[in-house]
């Protein structure tokens, strides 16, 4: 195998151990034990294949290529996880002056919402996004207003 060659192969195998290393640290998390280890043995066991074509090369070849497939291969799976995750209904609950009810309310009516006149100072509401173009819209009113707010996941039976 020629040198070129050789490279080539550490930079994709690095990359896939990236990804893989990347895969395991969110769904170690986020997912079940049994997916949780099962991409550990996967990533574990490839990490083998990395390090036995790590010993055949200089060190400046082995942390430049370390340094970009990082860079690539971390944006790369978090992109990937991003969009195969499911969109989730999330309650967002913003506290408004009660003079921005109506505005609030028209603006956002295709948001499932709810709101409790605290006073005529103070509305209370809770918006419930399935999206995350649903949570920025409510996100942008937020920001608009400096409003106080609280999101919470809400957990489907």
């Amino acid at each position: 195998m020629t040198f070129t060659m050789a490279v080539g192969v550490f930079f994709i195998c690095s990359l896939v151990n990236v990804m893989l290393s990347t895969c395991k640290t969110v769904l170690t998390v986020k997912a079940s034990k049994g997916v949780a280890t099962l991409i550990n043995a996967c990533t574990y066991g490839f990490y083998a294949i990395v390090v036995k074509q790590l010993a055949s090369f200089d060190l400046i070849y082995t942390v430049s290529i370390t340094i970009i497939t990082n860079i690539i291969g971390v944006y790369a799976s978090l992109w990937i996880l991003e969009k195969f995750s499911k969109d989730k209904l999330w309650k967002i609950e913003l506290t408004l002056p009660t003079e921005m009810l109506e505005e609030v309310d028209k603006k956002l009516e295709h948001i499932p919402h709810s709101y409790i006149r605290l006073s005529d100072k103070h509305t209370v509401f809770n918006f419930y996004c399935a999206t995350q173009k649903e949570s920025a819209e409510v996100k942008e009113i937020v920001n608009h207003y400096n409003a106080k707010y609280f999101v919470a996941e809400s957990k489907i039976l």
